[in-house]
C-alpha cells in the first residue's frame, strides 16, 4: 500500500471492502459503523450498475443501523440522479439531504473526516440552483477537485468519470468520452472487478469507432456483476457497436431473466420488468434473422402493455413493434396497436407510424402511407425548445433531429411509391445528410430505418447498383453487422 493510501485508511475507523455478491468489488473507506458498512458498500456497488432503487434500499438500511452515518445519506441522495438517462428528482434528493441536516453547514458537521465532507459538498453542487446542465458541469468539476485532493480514492475517480459522461448527452463528443475513459482505465488497472470502471468504460467506448477498446470491459462486466440486470445488459452496448449479435442476444437474455427474478423475489409490478434489455433482445434476434423469436417478444410486450398502459411500457413496445415491422419486412403481418400506445414517447410513436407507413407503401396502400406522412410531419417539433430540466428530460437534440429525418424519409417513400423516383431519391439523400449530422446513438437505431439503408434500397430498385453499394457501406459504418444493410450490399456488389 502506498503512503498516501495508508494515510487515507488511517483517517477512518473502518476501511470497507465489498464481499463478492455478484456485483463486483470496491474499496471505499468511510466512518460508518462496522454493522452499517456492508449495506453501504452494497449500495455503492448497485449505484455503479445503475440499480438505483435497490441501491437506495441498501443506503436506507445503512442509515437505519447507523443514523449518523453521513455517507449513507450521500449515497441515497445520489440515487435520485440518473446522469446518463436524463433524469433527476431534485426534490427527493434534497429531502434526503435535509434528513441529515437542514443546511450544508449542519450536514458537514455530521461528516467526521475532510474527505467525507468533500463528498457531501458535491451534493450541494449537483442539486444546486440554476439550470441542470450548469449544475452537471459544476458537479463534474467538484468531483475532479475531490479526486485531486484524494488521488488514491478510486471511488472519486469513478464518480468523476460518470459525471463527465453526464455532461456529454446533448450532442455526443467522443473527445469527452475519452476523457472519462482515461480516468476509469486507471481505476481498471488497479481493480479489474470494479463495476463502475467497467460500466463507464463501456459507455465511453460504445460506438463503432471505439468499441474494440471496450470489449474487455464488456466481457468482464458480465462475469462480475451477475446480480445486476442493467450490468448484464450493458455489455451488449459493445456487442451492438461491433455487430456481435450472438453475444448481444445472450447478454440481453441474461438481463431480462435477472430482472424477472428480481421482480418475482420482491413481488414487484409489471413496470419493473427489464424492458430496455427486452427491446434490445428483440432487435438482436432480428439481426440474427430469428424473426419469430423477435415477434414473440413484441407480442409479449403488447400483453404487458395491456396490463400496464404507462409510458415506460408503451415506449418499449412501440420501439420493438417498429423494429420488427422494418426488419422482418412482413408488410402484411403487422403487430397490433394497443390502446396503451397513445401514452408512448414521441420517438417510439414516430417509429411505429413510420413502420406502418412504409409497410403501407410497400403494399400499395397510398392512403395509409399519406396519412403516416401527415402524422410524422405533425410530430416534428419547432427548431427551439425541449431542453432538459431538473425533472424528466424532454426531447433531446438527437431526438428532434431524428423526428425530422423520419418525416423526410417518409416523404421520400411516398414519392417513390407514387412513381416519382428522382424526387424520392433526392429526399432520401437529404435524410442521409441530416442523419450524418446527428449525434451518434448506440443501440436499436432511431430513425428506426437507417437513412443510408433506405436510400440504398431505393437505388437498387432504380438499377443504380454501385451507388446503392456505397450507401449500404455507409450504413454499416454507423450500424455494423446490420442484417438488411449486409443483404443490400451483397445485392449491390453482386450486380456489378
Amino acid at each position: 500500500m502506498t503512503t498516501a493510501a495508508l494515510a487515507l485508511v488511517m483517517l477512518l475507523p473502518f476501511a470497507s471492502q465489498a464481499v463478492d455478491e455478484g456485483l463486483g468489488r470496491i474499496s471505499f473507506p468511510t466512518s460508518g459503523s462496522a454493522a452499517a458498512q456492508p449495506h453501504f458498500i452494497r449500495g455503492v456497488l448497485l449505484l455503479h450498475s445503475f440499480e438505483f432503487d435497490d441501491a437506495a434500499e441498501a443506503f436506507r438500511e445503512a442509515r437505519r443501523i447507523d443514523p449518523d452515518f453521513a455517507m449513507a445519506y450521500w449515497g441515497e441522495a445520489l440515487t435520485w440522479n440518473h446522469p446518463l438517462w436524463r433524469y433527476q428528482d431534485r426534490e427527493a434528493a434534497l429531502k434526503v439531504m435535509a434528513e441529515l441536516g437542514p443546511t450544508p453547514e449542519a450536514r458537514m458537521a455530521k461528516a467526521p473526516t475532510p474527505r467525507e465532507k468533500a463528498y457531501l459538498a458535491t451534493l450541494d453542487v449537483l442539486y444546486g440552483d440554476g439550470e441542470k446542465a450548469d449544475c452537471d458541469r459544476a458537479y463534474a468539476q467538484a468531483l475532479a477537485d475531490l479526486s485531486a485532493r484524494f488521488p488514491e480514492d478510486d471511488e472519486a475517480k469513478a464518480f468523476h468519470a460518470l459525471a463527465i459522461l453526464g455532461t456529454n448527452l446533448e450532442h455526443r463528443d467522443f473527445a469527452v468520452d475519452m476523457r472519462a475513459a482515461a480516468i476509469v482505465e486507471d481505476v481498471f488497472m488497479r481493480n479489474q472487478e470494479h463495476p463502475g470502471a467497467l460500466h463507464y468504460m463501456i459507455h465511453a467506448y460504445d460506438n463503432p469507432m471505439h468499441a474494440p477498446l471496450g470489449l474487455r470491459a464488456a466481457e468482464r462486466y458480465g462475469r462480475i456483476a451477475t446480480h445486476a440486470a442493467h450490468a448484464l445488459h450493458m455489455t451488449s452496448h459493445i456487442f451492438f457497436a461491433m455487430g456481435m449479435w450472438d453475444e448481444a442476444a445472450e447478454a440481453n437474455e441474461a438481463s431480462w431473466e435477472a430482472s424477472r427474478v428480481r421482480l418475482e423475489r420482491k413481488n414487484l409490478g409489471v413496470t419493473e420488468n427489464g424492458f430496455h434489455a427486452y427491446l434490445w433482445l428483440a432487435y438482436g434476434y432480428l439481426q440474427q434473422n430469428r424473426i419469430e423469436d423477435a415477434r414473440r417478444i413484441v407480442d409479449h410486450m403488447g400483453r404487458l402493455l395491456d396490463e400496464a398502459p404507462v409510458p415506460r411500457v408503451s415506449y418499449h413496445y412501440g420501439a420493438a413493434r417498429a423494429a420488427w415491422i422494418i426488419d422482418s419486412e412482413r408488410w402484411n403481418d403487422l403487430p397490433p396497436v394497443p390502446a396503451g400506445m397513445s401514452t408512448t414517447s414521441t420517438t417510439a410513436l414516430a417509429s411505429s407510424i413510420f413502420a406502418d407507413g412504409l409497410a403501407a407503401a410497400r403494399r400499395g396502400d397510398m392512403a395509409t402511407a399519406e396519412q403516416a406522412l401527415a402524422e410524422l410531419k405533425a410530430l416534428v417539433p419547432p427548431a427551439t425548445g425541449g431542453e432538459a430540466h431538473h425533472g424528466m428530460s424532454m426531447l433531446s437534440p438527437a431526438d428532434r433531429d431524428g423526428l425530422a429525418v423520419t418525416a423526410t424519409q417518409m416523404e421520400g417513400v411516398v414519392a417513390l411509391a407514387r412513381g416519382n423516383t428522382a424526387a424520392g431519391i433526392a429526399l432520401l439523400q437529404d435524410a442521409v445528410a441530416a442523419e450524418a449530422a446527428m449525434s451518434y446513438e448506440y443501440g436499436p437505431p432511431f430513425p428506426v430505418k437507417p437513412a443510408n439503408e433506405l436510400l440504398g434500397e431505393a437505388l437498387l430498385d432504380a438499377g443504380r447498383h454501385a451507388e446503392a453499394a456505397d450507401a449500404f457501406r455507409a450504413a454499416l459504418l454507423r450500424a455494423p453487422g446490420r442484417r438488411l444493410s449486409l443483404a443490400g450490399l451483397a445485392k449491390g456488389e453482386g450486380a456489378k
